[in-house]
């Protein structure tokens, strides 16, 4: 679904923006999780903001561990409620608006581990420079010969 923004990028900054790799946004294209929003005149893919907010869901939910047809499965349902509501009947928007309840909860889990895991690693590094300060030579000793500076 392509919004109403009509100024378009082309691949080159739609990459930088997002700081993803042209090859990563190709590979987002064939999958069908992007689809350029239009082609210039030389066949160069165009995209807008729009695509570029899509290609930041993906690169934000890649690292929490989503498989790439859980990223398709969330962007179809959000795809479906940014749609026609009139095209929507209440079980089936009930229904998409549990899909992406389901995806939240399991981002906020996947969230709660990552910090875990960064605590765990921030208290190993705490760990080595207090180890390292504890064994560090004296400031007059010199290095190499192993001789010591009388001052």
């Amino acid at each position: 679904m392509h919004g109403v923004d009509d100024r378009h990028m082309q691949i080159g900054e739609v990459a930088a923006r997002t700081e993803l790799s042209l090859r990563t946004i190709r590979h987002y294209e064939e999958t069908g999780l992007v689809i350029p929003s239009a082609r210039s005149q030389g066949g160069f893919r165009l995209y807008t903001e729009t695509d570029v907010a899509r290609l930041m869901v993906i690169r934000r939910m890649k690292p929490l561990g989503f498989t790439l047809e859980q990223i398709r499965d969330l962007l179809d349902a959000t795809d479906r409620l940014d749609g026609d509501d009139a095209a929507l009947d209440p079980a089936e928007r009930t229904a998409l608006l549990e899909r992406v309840r389901t995806y939240q909860q399991a981002a906020a889990e996947q969230v709660e581990k990552l910090r875990t895991q960064l605590s765990r690693a921030e208290d190993f590094a705490t760990t080595l420079t207090a180890r390292l300060n504890r064994t560090a030579p004296p400031a007059d000793v010199q290095h190499g010969d192993g001789i010591k500076k009388s001052r």
